[in-house]
């Protein structure tokens, strides 16, 4: 919070007391996607979960460097993740099924493997569209002549601590939660993955359109940030301003919101599947991101 905000008795925003970021979920129409990306939102969201009314297979358009492309998947194949970043240009993974910590740190290595040669023959990354994963990673063993082993050990585990500021893939690991939860089954989580999103525990594997018990966040163990998900709107929106909230008594954000990095929406805003209505998303921005900013 800046200090004019604390001192003149205006109320400070969500922004200014959390930082707190917009993911945007669920994009499926090209047009649709680039009139949500001019509202600057710092997320977008693709899932390629065949079973979801939102799968993606289009093209994305043209989007601000600023704005990161995420693929949602649901207990997918390595080789099918990595393949989709590759196809797409993802800046983060988003994983909605039951991978492991082992699968994620798998992950993160593949992927910085991969990008280690990119950057090392001279070409941007965002110009990489079409290279072939299966041939790269092919290369890479022949060359090595072993198998996967702890990214702690290896060139490519390197290669994410030096470049840090540019990171080879963000992972957003999904926990789904109602009334409880038990916040020990992060701890294997916490050196494998960047993020943690809580969505909602119900019959798909997100998408259910509504929201769990916010205060089981109060017991939240871990000082990783994390997405708040599932079920937000328009009609939610006092709910996630008092969520965001700064308890002016103890100086301090409320206990649940401390670790709050990012807002996720998706079917609250839906015309239809898919199918974002803009002007309800800018209303919500303003007021949750923008306001007062």
């Amino acid at each position: 919070m800046n200090e004019n905000s604390k001192h003149s008795g205006k109320t400070p925003s969500p922004k200014e007391r959390a930082g707190v970021r917009l993911k945007v979920c669920g994009m499926k129409y090209k047009d649709n996607i680039s009139q949500v990306a001019a509202l600057q939102p710092d997320y977008l969201g693709f899932i390629f979960y065949k079973k979801s009314a939102r799968f993606f297979d289009g093209i994305i358009p043209d989007l601000p460097m600023n704005i990161k492309k995420v693929g949602v998947f649901v207990n997918a194949s390595l080789n099918h993740i990595i393949e989709t970043i590759i196809k797409y240009d993802l800046q983060a993974v988003q994983l909605h099924g039951n991978e492991s910590p082992e699968f994620c740190e798998a992950l993160r290595y593949e992927v910085g493997c991969y990008l280690e040669r990119v950057i090392s023959s001279g070409v941007e990354r965002r110009k990489v569209v079409s290279a072939s994963y299966d041939e790269t990673l092919k290369r890479h063993y022949e060359e090595r002549n072993d198998v996967v082993i702890s990214s702690k050990e290896t060139d490519c585990h390197n290669f994410f601590q030096k470049s840090h500021n540019d990171k080879a893939i963000e992972i957003i690991k999904v926990f789904s939660i109602k009334n409880e939860f038990d916040f020990k089954v992060l701890e294997p989580y916490e050196d494998v993955c960047d993020y943690y999103l809580f969505d909602t525990k119900g019959k798909l594997p997100g998408g259910n359109g509504y929201t769990f018990n916010w205060e089981v966040l109060k017991n939240y163990p871990s000082t990783k940030p994390y997405f708040l998900s599932g079920g937000i709107g328009l009609k939610e929106l006092d709910n996630v301003l008092s969520f965001l909230s700064f308890d002016s008594a103890q100086d301090k954000l409320r206990q649940e919101s401390r670790n709050c990095y990012a807002i996720d929406v998706n079917s609250k805003f839906e015309i239809k599947d898919g199918l974002k209505d803009v002007e309800q998303l800018k209303e919500f921005k303003k007021n949750v991101i923008d306001e007062n900013n």
